[in-house]
């Protein structure tokens, strides 16, 4: 991989530093990611979620387990993300397995939310139907006049730790002669193997 953009030692080390570069161009929310997962008859689902943490081996979100989301990457085991910055002219494609992360790092990163977004996972049956805004926002004050302003993180709530099975890393070429490589875990030496993608 001659390409410096492209060196690491593994992909995680890779995705971070491409993340450090992009905070530093991109407008809003550079760890926003597009996340995938299938439903039960296999149709495929897609929204933009926050990547919060990345480990030595996996991804880390967050959300109510009562979700569309979480039900279908639960369910499923699996799901995958992409991370696209348009002002560096790159993207990392992410495919692998799904756990619940519902210990002291979900606590914590709870407990790191403002109190409004405390209270607004309380009040939230996320993805259900919604009569009115005005309905949610009187759930949000019963939650503050019961848990008020700090309240623990609730026990349908918390993160989703995918842990990856293949990256694919792509940066923009000129005449479209992108450059891609994808890297693919590999148990029998565990490590990953590295291939270079034609565009």
């Amino acid at each position: 991989m001659e390409d410096k953009k492209f060196q690491g030692d593994s992909p995680f080390e890779i995705t971070r530093r491409w993340l450090d570069e992009a905070e530093s161009t991109e407008i809003n929310d550079p760890n926003a990611v597009a996340l995938a997962t299938v439903d039960s008859s296999g149709l495929p689902n897609v929204r933009i979620v926050l990547l919060k943490d990345i480990d030595e081996d996996s991804f880390v979100f967050y959300t109510n387990y009562g979700s569309v989301k979480a039900k279908e990457a639960l369910e499923a085991g699996q799901a995958a993300f992409v991370l696209h910055w348009k002002s560096l002219r790159r993207q990392i494609r992410v495919r692998g397995t799904v756990v619940k992360e519902d210990g002291p790092q979900a606590d914590a990163y709870f407990a790191s939310r403002s109190p409004l977004s405390r209270l607004g996972a309380w009040a939230s049956d996320q993805s259900k139907p919604l009569d009115s805004r005005e309905t949610l926002m009187a759930r949000v004050d019963d939650v503050r006049d019961a848990k008020g302003e700090t309240s623990e993180r609730p026990p349908f709530w918390g993160g989703l730790r995918l842990k990856p099975v293949e990256f694919e890393f792509w940066a923009d070429g000129a005449a479209r002669l992108h450059d891609r490589f994808r890297w693919t875990a590999d148990a029998s030496k565990n490590g990953w193997d590295v291939v270079r993608l034609n565009p």
